[in-house]
């Protein structure tokens, strides 16, 4: 249970194929960038206003700076194991299987429930566009589960189906498909921000922290999500010039130029339209996603305009209302084109884990079975889907983001502590990139990793280890028995094998994937 797998197996494999170091800070930056920007800011505004009102404005700096210290731990993991299966790999060379397996486990969470948080973003405004643009109206019944007064998602169900099916017959994000996506989501973004900063009203700042402090620690908690992607920098170490002066400036670079257009985007909507939350009729707190608010908005959008928390597509329902409703289409057209792009890679990086686990026998071996006409992992890749599908169909974008981040805040918790362990026990392995101020940053990492998943939603804090638990039962009963190092099976067959599907790394401003020439 506590047996790790060689680290030099690992990296044996990894030095497979040869890197060429070709990336600088401002390349590295522009990477994060287009792999942490636009998710979380189009789907979660209005989840975080209920819980912090104004005050998310502070939500995303915490949120920013926990992820700045997370991503410089993860970074040296990376820069050291430049393999694919990320937080899961890194902890079964350093902390042993069974944490391996938790990991994994957990990683479930953190890219099948987010992608099934962004199908559900990305229905939002789909159906607001077609409601706003061809005036057709879609029952609530169709296009909302039933915590959001509804019956089921029906376009984040297609859209799940769609993204799943690209995947089985093989097809591979485009570098110059990404690039533009990336543009229109920046360009639609910026618009807001131009459009909205200027009419803004001092008096919709206040109160600023209805909820008081909590309610902008649990807002920052559920706005992890919009930053999760940092790891596209942490994982071309490899490919990186002075990798010890240009990872830490493209990670912290990235993570705080995304900061500020969150901020601009959050205070454009705040100022500009107003983010209080919405209150029960006895002025009780009512919770994002639940029954009880879905309620209360459509009372108060009959006799009145809807308040930003009531909104499935955020950003354009401010436009709409300041009086830009070409302009707020346009951002619901730039939303629907760009994220399904987010969903296919979401999906790709789950059929990752589940690839690489089944190749170490921790899951069964169907699941690492390639499709002999297309080439792909196809029984993984429906398996992921279906996941994805159900989720997406039946429970609202708030509690999915909540739960994503559940698993992820405990994935790189583990790698901090990966870090420090390594440290110690490896003390004299090369490292490309080095952690600065190990001793302060990881400890920090750790902290705020705990301190967000303890302001998460209770529902989001028991199901992490409730899903543990579920896991344990898989893992005793299959993994633990079968397992490739457990059976002494040490050669390794890993990520970069010729029949194991391609990584799921965003392309490099360059247009160009990490590791091509």
């Amino acid at each position: 249970m506590w047996r790790v797998k060689s680290l030099d197996a690992i990296l044996a494999t990894a030095e497979k194929k040869s890197l060429h170091r070709s990336l600088g800070p401002v390349q590295l930056t522009l990477l994060g960038i287009g792999g942490i920007i636009g998710t979380g800011i189009f789907v979660l505004t209005a989840e975080a206003a209920q819980k912090a009102g104004p005050g998310m404005l502070i939500s995303f700096i915490i949120a920013g700076a926990v992820c700045a210290v997370a991503a410089l731990c993860y970074a040296e993991l990376a820069s050291m194991v430049p393999v694919a299966g990320s937080a899961y790999t890194y902890s079964y060379a350093v902390l042993g299987e069974f944490f391996a397996w938790l990991v994994g486990w957990a990683l479930i969470l953190e890219y099948a429930v987010a992608a099934s948080a962004v199908a559900v973003g990305w229905s939002g405004y789909v159906v607001g566009l077609i409601e706003h643009l061809l005036h057709i109206n879609i029952p609530d019944a169709l296009v909302a589960g039933p915590y959001a007064g509804g019956v089921i998602n029906l376009p984040a169900v297609l859209i799940s189906l769609l993204v799943t099916w690209l995947l089985v017959l093989g097809t591979k994000e485009s570098a110059t498909v990404n690039g533009v996506l990336v543009a229109i989501k920046i360009a639609a973004l910026s618009a807001f921000v131009v459009l909205a900063l200027p009419v803004m009203k001092m008096e919709n700042f206040h109160p600023f922290a209805p909820l008081a402090t909590a309610g902008v620690i649990g807002a920052g908690a559920s706005i992890f999500f919009a930053y999760v992607g940092f790891d596209a920098v942490s994982t071309a170490a490899e490919e990186t010039r002075n990798p010890q002066v240009n990872v830490p400036i493209g990670l912290i670079g990235s993570l705080v130029i995304c900061t500020i257009f969150y901020l601009l985007v959050a205070a454009g909507a705040i100022g500009s339209y107003g983010a209080q939350p919405v209150f029960g009729l006895h002025g009780e707190v009512l919770n994002p996603g639940s029954i009880e608010l879905a309620a209360r908005c459509k009372e108060i959008t009959a006799v009145g305009s809807m308040p930003l928390v009531c909104s499935r597509e955020a950003l354009a329902h401010v436009l709409r209302e300041i009086g830009h409703p070409a302009v707020g289409n346009l951002l619901g057209l730039a939303a629907g084109l760009a994220l399904p792009s987010v969903i296919l890679m979401m999906i790709y990086g789950q059929t990752r884990i589940f690839f690489v686990m089944s190749r170490d026998g921790l899951l069964p071996e169907v699941l690492s079975k390639v499709h002999p006409k297309y080439k792909t992992p196809h029984i993984v890749t429906m398996v992921t889907g279906g996941l994805v599908l159900v989720a997406a169909a039946f429970f609202p974008v708030g509690q999915l983001a909540d739960i994503s981040n559940s698993g992820t805040l405990f994935a790189f918790l583990m790698v901090a502590i990966a870090v420090m362990m390594l440290r110690i026990k490896d003390p004299d392995r090369r490292r490309p990139f080095k952690t600065p101020l190990v001793w302060i940053i990881a400890p920090l990492a750790i902290a705020g990793c705990l301190v967000l998943f303890f302001y998460l939603p209770m529902k989001a804090k028991l199901l992490l280890p409730i899903w543990a638990c579920i896991g344990l039962v898989f893992y005793f009963a299959y993994g633990y028995r079968k397992s490739h190092v457990g059976r002494g099976l040490r050669g390794e067959v890993h990520e970069l094998d010729e029949d194991a599907p391609l990584m799921a790394v965003p392309p490099t401003p360059t247009g160009k994937r990490p590791g091509e020439d």
